[in-house]
This record gives C-alpha cells, sequence and structure tokens, in this order.
C-alpha cells in the first residue's frame, strides 16, 4: 500500500480558529485556546498517524501587522509556512472580510498547492449568512476549496481531514509514528502556564509575559518543574502576584491541574517571577525564547 505524507499549513487572522482546528485534528491540547487575540506566538507542529499517511499540521500565529520585535518574529513563523506547505489552509469566520496584510492575502490566491478554505464559527450563522460568504470568498480566492465548518463543534472537521490526506503527495513519514510534535516538554509548560495568565489577567498584562521553565525533572511517579513567569515592569509584577500571592497560586493550581492531565502523571509546579525589561523588544531574548531564529 502506498504511503502518503506531507506538511499543512494552517493560516490566517487572529482568533480565527486555527488552534482549536489543530487540536480537533490531533486530539491533544497541544495549542493555547483562549478568546483573546495574539495567543498563539509560535509555529507548533502537531502530527497525525495512520498506517499509510502521516498529516504534518502547523498552527501559526494570526496574521497581524507588527508593533515591535516579538510581532515581527511571530509574522516570521507564518512566512515560513508558506515555504514548505504541500497544503494551505486558509481560515476565516463567519462575517470576515478579507485578511490583514495584503501580501499574505496575495500569495494565498497566487499560490501553487493546493488551498483549502475554511469558513469556521459556522453555529454563530444562519443560512443567508453562510451562503453569502460562500459567495464572497469563492469570488475571493477562486483557487480555494471552500468548506464550512465549526471548529469547537467538530461540524466537516472529519471530511476536511480527510480532504487533507486526498491531496497529499505519495512520501514516507517525516517523523516517527509514534511522535505527536516537534516541541520539547518544557515548551508545552510554558505555553500552558501562558494559556492561564491569559485567561485570569486584563489588558497588556499577558502579552507583556514569557514564561520559562527551568527545571523539569521526571521522576516514577511525579515531575517536579520550576517556572519563571517574566514581565517587563514591576507594576505587572506585582498584578502577577496579586494579593498575598493570590492571583500567582490560581495561575499555579490551574496549571498543574492541566499539566497532569497533559503528562499523564502528579506535577509539582514552583512558580515565580522576574522582571526582564523590554524582552519583547531584545533580540537577544527573543532568541533566547524560541523567536527570531534567522
Amino acid at each position: 500500500m502506498s504511503h502518503k505524507a506531507g506538511f499543512v499549513n494552517i493560516i490566517g487572522n487572529p482568533n480565527v480558529g486555527k488552534s482549536t482546528l489543530m487540536n480537533a485534528f490531533v486530539g491533544e491540547k497541544l495549542s493555547i485556546i483562549t478568546s483573546k487575540a495574539q495567543t498563539t506566538r509560535h509555529r507548533i507542529l502537531g502530527i497525525v498517524n495512520g498506517e499509510n499517511f502521516q498529516v504534518v499540521l502547523s498552527d501559526t500565529p494570526g496574521i497581524i501587522k507588527p508593533a515591535y520585535e516579538l510581532q515581527s518574529s511571530m509574522m516570521d513563523f507564518v512566512k515560513s509556512a508558506f515555504e514548505d506547505a504541500d497544503v494551505l489552509v486558509y481560515m476565516v469566520e463567519i462575517g470576515e472580510k478579507e485578511l490583514k496584510d495584503e501580501a499574505f492575502f496575495k500569495k494565498i490566491t497566487n499560490s501553487k498547492i493546493p488551498v483549502l478554505l475554511l469558513i469556521n464559527k459556522i453555529d454563530t450563522s444562519n443560512q443567508d449568512q453562510l451562503e453569502a460568504q460562500v459567495k464572497l470568498w469563492s469570488e475571493k480566492v477562486p483557487n480555494a476549496l471552500i468548506y464550512p465548518i465549526s471548529a469547537l463543534e467538530g461540524f466537516n472537521v472529519k471530511e476536511v481531514f480527510e480532504k487533507i490526506i486526498e491531496l497529499l503527495p505519495e512520501s514516507p513519514a517525516f517523523y516517527p509514528k509514534d511522535q505527536l510534535t516537534d516541541k520539547p516538554e518544557r515548551f508545552f509548560v510554558n505555553e500552558n502556564i501562558r494559556e492561564k495568565i491569559l485567561l485570569n489577567y486584563k489588558k497588556e498584562i499577558p502579552y507583556a509575559v514569557e514564561v520559562d521553565t527551568e527545571e523539569f525533572f521526571e521522576e516514577e511517579n511525579i515531575i517536579r518543574m520550576r517556572s519563571v513567569i517574566m514581565v517587563e515592569r514591576e507594576t505587572q509584577k506585582g498584578i502577577i502576584i496579586g494579593h498575598k500571592g493570590s492571583a500567582l497560586k490560581k495561575v499555579g493550581v490551574e496549571a498543574r491541574k492541566d499539566l497532569e492531565k497533559f503528562f499523564g502523571k502528579q506535577v509539582h509546579l514552583e512558580l515565580y517571577v522576574k522582571v526582564n525589561k523590554n524582552w519583547r523588544s531584545d533580540q537577544r531574548q527573543l532568541k533566547r525564547f524560541g523567536y527570531n531564529q534567522k
């Protein structure tokens, strides 16, 4: 039996459901999902294996016009998604009419590889609105196959995945068949803690935060972790910690529960907060955190 394998890269505006779709395909929570924009900062691979296929999915940051160095690095991850894709998945949501970056949009409409345009969140629309959206996107991206979906409710997700396998080239697997992602365990610890910060704090705080897991020791029955939450200013440090440490404790409890599910083991998590001034604009710091990999 022939074997298919390839890279399927998911792009779109912020908060259209890219991470929800990726997690639905993989069956594991690899990407952060919150209602806040710009949640995904890295390009995260999720690998789905079958007897005669391997789909290497790539979740990318939402397309924005960069305002500082971190956001420029995030857009570099999106650019790289065009370079190695065998199938491009362009996600929009009901009511959306354009991509926020014209240059990226031209790349999609001029693509020589198959493009699947997914209109997400159709569970929030009606038939007339959906038909109007399908017509609009058919005219805007005539080279795309269009699928209305609900990534959250699972509507049409299986059909899209089957189409992806059909479009993949014949190829041996790129990764071992038991591998789920290209990221190390510490990355998911960092992302999980960052997700809890996105959910528990408002305004600028979540966007000024980076998490670094400095220690990760796995024993037979427990994993011991020590993670540092970095902020840009002293005032932000006070907000993260909260009155008598209550806010930080809440983040720690929520993260630990999630990480125990993810790793299937008891977790001991220590959290610390420190100020790392202007890390979002510091190229050396960004490289250390896995951005700016040029």
